[in-house]
């Protein structure tokens, strides 16, 4: 069986082959009349390739064929690509050098085609560069080299241009400068070093002589308008030809030459710089400002630092004004809770929610949110201005809506003052009063402000609070319960009404309860509550506190009989009259059992102020321990009902007072937690973890702390290292 054997090509015959198919190629992309490659062609410039590849030695031309293979993009371009692209210049010779790139990338796509058979076996072995790689090269060594500085002087030329306003070809550039990108077959070098660096350096300059010209001319508003329009256009740029990384680096550019070299020139321009945009309230141009410099982060600082000390000022000229000004507390509250709202607009709305415009606003209004006024804290005055608003008889007069919104306010407010436990209990005691007096215009209020409280300050806060109000509830029950129980025994009835508030003493704040000597009419009522309530629980102690009772009597006077409104208190001492026609002050006080404060107090109300039921001898204003007393049976006025109020007493010493006392037991048990999880625990480290974790409440002070370190330690909770007295062990 005969095989037939394959004919040997030489290497000057097969190369005359693979010419004719080249020279097609190059007729082609020349745009020459010519007929494309068929697929008997393809397979014959293939088939030589692969036949003159496979050839026994010395006859193997692997290596000449690669060679050639480079030679032939070689002689390409120095014949025709480069004097095509060297005759033309600036925009015509970008249109040229993008034909030419996409040209020779076709190039380099069939003739790696007709030598794919070196790819495979002949470069794999020899681990050579591949030929799409060495053709890409050819380019960038004979082309791209030679003209690269050209190139990118005509782009930037373009840019500079669309930036004038002209309208230029974007996709002109978007291709050139990808050939910047494919050139470097992978790496961002050529387009950094050869393009991208130039840019910057042009953009720099170029935004260099605008800003020149407009910081002199413009307002600052008008240079921030200016200033982020071409920082939008920048960004344009980018997204149309510019490759993606090139933004931070030209926009920092931008901004540096716009902003960062006139910063202090536009923050001080006079009518128009950003104190000035801030006292005016010139919203806009505030916003677009600081739109425009927080992308500078250097400069969000000197902003924020300006904001800060806008508000502080604004904030303690109110202080100052209220200190100042007789009656102004009254609105002080309205104004500081206004003040707070147009700022946290300002920065949630035009100073785009940035986190350190809120830092900057809660430091300012901590500095003086935490300051008195008038001898009163923020805390007492922000407890007294809610106590306005759910009160009946406001003088707030606002809607549902309203007073929510006023109340979410006062609730944000509360967050920058240090005295939180303060607060929580001036509100507690005018809580108590809203509660106790049937004070309270809404119950629904009530509830909302309790549950914004427990949402800002967590449910320890409002604990009590919520308890006083389920208190009140089922003291109602205990009433309804206490009226069928005299219903059905009409033999317990005392012949007068009486209503009884049971509370539980653990969440009221505390009052002042004596053994007042109650007339015989109280004594009986006192008598038939006590035996209905020891049916339904033999457990509890009921403490009466008479400072807090009320009181219907009927005053027969000569001209009309007339029903008085009064305290328990002063009941007391009226009804001594029906049994005396002259009573001294010291017989009162014995009477009743009651302090000197007390007794003054009640006498001054029924003698001296507005309704006299008592007349006093002698007639002064001031009640002393000498004075005597009588019924004034000629007493009449116009009304039929009237209520004598009692001088209300300064409670803000004792509620102080209280405040201090539960910080006491709030430090010694956060110092026992601490030692207890710690065990050991230097003074230092110990006294810091207290602060953290007390400062939701209140902040405390550094010797509290060491006095009630030294307090546990004499109650064998803790003990001295015996070596380094600095040191605490918690005693098991």
């Amino acid at each position: 069986m005969a095989v037939n054997e394959r004919k040997t090509i030489d290497l000057e015959q097969g190369w005359e082959i693979m010419q004719k198919g080249i020279m097609k190629l190059k007729n082609i992309l020349e745009g020459l009349p010519e007929t494309g490659i068929s697929s008997e062609e393809y397979m014959m410039l293939y088939t030589t390739i692969y036949n003159m590849c496979t050839q026994k030695p010395p006859r193997d031309y692997s290596q000449q064929l690669y060679d050639k293979y480079r030679e032939s993009f070689e002689e390409y371009i120095m014949s025709t690509v480069l004097p095509s692209l060297r005759e033309k210049h600036d925009e015509f010779m970008l249109r040229e050098l993008v034909k030419r790139w996409v040209n020779h990338k076709v190039m380099v796509r069939w003739l790696s085609r007709f030598f794919y058979y070196l790819d495979r076996y002949f470069i794999a072995r020899r681990s050579l560069p591949p030929l799409n790689e060495v053709g890409l090269t050819c380019f960038r060594d004979l082309v791209y080299q030679d003209l690269k500085v050209k190139v990118s002087n005509a782009v930037i030329s373009l840019i500079d241009q669309g930036r004038e306003g002209k309208q230029i070809d974007r996709a002109l550039l978007k291709n050139t400068l990808d050939i910047f990108l494919e050139i470097g077959m992978g790496k961002m070098d050529y387009y950094e070093n050869d393009f991208e660096a130039a840019l910057l350096k042009d953009s720099a300059a170029y935004y260099s002589r605008k800003a020149s010209g407009w910081i002199s001319e413009d307002s600052c508003p008008d240079f921030m308008l200016k200033a982020e329009e071409c920082l939008k256009r920048e960004k344009d740029r980018v997204s149309h030809y510019l490759h993606s990384s090139s933004e931070p680096k030209l926009l920092e550019k931008v901004q540096h030459e716009l902003w960062s070299v006139y910063a202090s020139q536009l923050f001080g321009k006079g009518h128009s710089g950003y104190h000035a945009l801030l006292t005016d309230h010139k919203v806009e141009n505030l916003s677009r400002m600081v739109r425009v410099f927080s992308k500078v982060p250097i400069f969000l600082d000197p902003l924020t630092n300006i904001l800060k000390q806008r508000v502080t000022d604004e904030g303690t000229a109110l202080v100052k004004q209220a200190e100042d000004a007789a009656g102004s507390k009254k609105v002080f509250m309205r104004k500081m809770i206004e003040l707070h709202a147009k700022y946290v607009v300002y920065v949630n709305e035009r100073f785009q929610n940035h986190v350190i415009f809120h830092k900057a606003l809660r430091e300012a209004f901590e500095a003086f949110c935490n300051e008195g006024v008038g001898g009163s804290s923020i805390a007492e005055l922000l407890a007294t201005f809610c106590d306005n608003i759910l009160r009946k008889g406001s003088s707030e007069k606002l809607s549902d809506e309203a007073i929510e919104e006023t109340l979410e306010k006062v609730v944000k407010l509360l967050a920058y003052i240090s005295d939180k436990d303060l607060f929580a209990e001036f509100y507690r005691k005018k809580l108590a009063g809203r509660l106790l007096f049937d004070k309270s215009a809404n119950d629904d209020h009530e509830r909302s402000m309790l549950m914004k409280l427990k949402q800002q300050c967590g449910g320890q806060f409002t604990s009590k609070m919520e308890g006083m109000v389920t208190d009140l509830m089922l003291a109602k029950e205990n009433q309804t319960s206490f009226e069928e129980y005299l219903s059905n025994n009409p033999n317990a009835n005392p012949g007068i009404d009486l209503t009884v508030m049971v509370l539980n003493t653990g969440f009221w704040p505390s009052y002042k309860s004596f053994d007042l000597n109650v007339p015989a009419e109280m004594v009986k009522c006192i008598k038939v509550f006590r035996e209905f309530y020891q049916r339904k629980t033999k457990h509890r102690n009921l403490k009466w506190i008479y400072s807090l009772g009320t009181c219907n009597i009927i005053g027969n006077f000569e001209p009309k009989s007339m029903d008085l409104i009064v305290t328990t208190y002063q009941a007391s001492a009226l009804l001594l009259f029906n049994s005396s026609d002259r009573l001294s002050y010291s017989e009162i006080m014995t009477q009743l059992n009651l302090t000197d404060s007390d007794v003054v107090r009640l006498l001054h109300s029924l003698s001296c102020a507005k309704y006299k039921i008592l007349n006093k001898e002698p007639n002064t204003k001031n009640i002393a321990p000498t004075d005597h007393f009588e019924f004034n049976s000629k007493f009449t006025d116009k009304m039929r009902r009237i209520k004598i109020p009692l001088p209300p007493v300064d409670e803000k010493k004792k509620v102080i007072e209280d405040v201090d006392k539960d910080r006491t037991y709030a430090i010694d048990a956060s110092i026992v937690r601490i030692m207890k999880s710690r065990k050991v625990l230097g003074h230092q480290q110990l006294v810091m973890e207290c602060v953290e974790q007390l400062r939701h409440m209140f902040k405390p002070d550094f010797k509290a702390i060491k006095k009630r370190i030294e307090d546990l330690i004499t109650r064998d909770y803790l003990e001295r290292d015996k070596d380094n007295p600095n040191l605490f062990r918690y005693l098991a």
